[in-house]
């Protein structure tokens, strides 16, 4: 018999909690994580990027943990994607960046770096490689997101999908676009962009802590400068006006709640991820 789902506010320890230092998820979690969402159940939290959060997923070393939708195909026997919280949207999907201006069809056979093989920007390169690249890329290289610009700039690799705050930044390394892949993926799919999920063990009751994340996400909304200190204290010495600018783009509506229009662009990637081979096919039951 399989057990059954609880969540007890008063337990003795808290509960573990895996975000990235990212300004979309301090800002989103930073109500909760400080203990002001009057009766939600304590969190301890551990900051992570994406590719480190996936892989503490699949260790299940965590309660709740944000991970890439391109990961949830290995996690769902463990955890349930909670209809909020996480990274969803149009207009913010992952770039692809080389030194010097290019086209696609310079890319056959290039080293490209990515911030990981589970990640929602890794499927959305292999399926815009499939599509648009004659004869497809070349090896993968996957390195931290914040050391792919860097390599980029100093040749060590031929492009770099990037991610996050990168959107705004890349210029500054005197790097070019060759593609915006979420650009490519709506014009595609009609979809928005899934990006990251916020995932809970299935053994917890996913109710109190959707509502405690839908009220942290209320909390700061209502007050957003109440979450300035720590969003930049964990954005690694990012520029207030770029930390703004990531959280107008990456918190949002899905942010509340996925509804219909995110369940679908969840749906959508995975079936085309998995007709291509890149993940075990996921039955649309397993994400509700």
């Amino acid at each position: 018999m399989s057990a059954q789902p609880t969540t007890d506010p008063a337990r003795a320890d808290p509960l573990t909690l895996g975000i990235s230092p990212c300004p979309n998820d301090t800002f989103i979690f930073r109500a909760w994580v400080h203990g002001r969402v009057p009766g939600a159940p304590p969190v301890t939290v551990a900051y992570a990027d994406i590719g480190e959060c996936n892989t503490l997923a699949a260790r299940g070393a965590l309660d709740i943990v944000k991970v890439s939708y391109g990961a949830l195909p290995w996690l769902l026997a463990d955890y349930r994607l909670l209809p909020c919280g996480g990274a969803l949207g149009r207009g913010c999907g992952p770039l692809v960046l080389t030194a010097r201006p290019a086209e696609p069809g310079a890319l056959p056979g290039a080293r490209i770096a990515v911030p990981g093989e589970r990640t929602t920007a890794y499927l959305l390169l292999r399926l815009w490689a499939q599509a648009v690249v004659p004869d497809d890329i070349g090896e993968i290289v996957v390195m931290p997101f914040d050391q792919i610009m860097p390599s980029v700039q100093a040749g060590s690799v031929d492009a770099g999908l990037v991610i996050h705050e990168s959107r705004f930044t890349y210029p500054a390394y005197g790097l070019s676009a060759v593609a915006d892949l979420g650009d490519w993926w709506e014009r595609e799919t009609g979809l928005a962009v899934p990006l990251g999920a916020i995932v809970a063990r299935r053994d917890l009751d996913p109710a109190p802590l959707t509502d405690a994340i839908r009220r942290s996400l209320a909390a700061a909304w209502a007050d957003p400068a109440a979450t300035q200190d720590y969003v930049l204290a964990h954005a690694q010495e990012m520029d207030p006006a770029v930390a703004d600018a990531h959280i107008a783009l990456y918190v949002n509506s899905f942010s509340a709640d996925l509804g219909t229009e995110g369940y679908a662009a969840v749906d959508g990637l995975l079936d085309r991820a998995a007709a291509a081979g890149l993940v075990p096919p996921t039955p649309t039951s397993a994400l509700h």
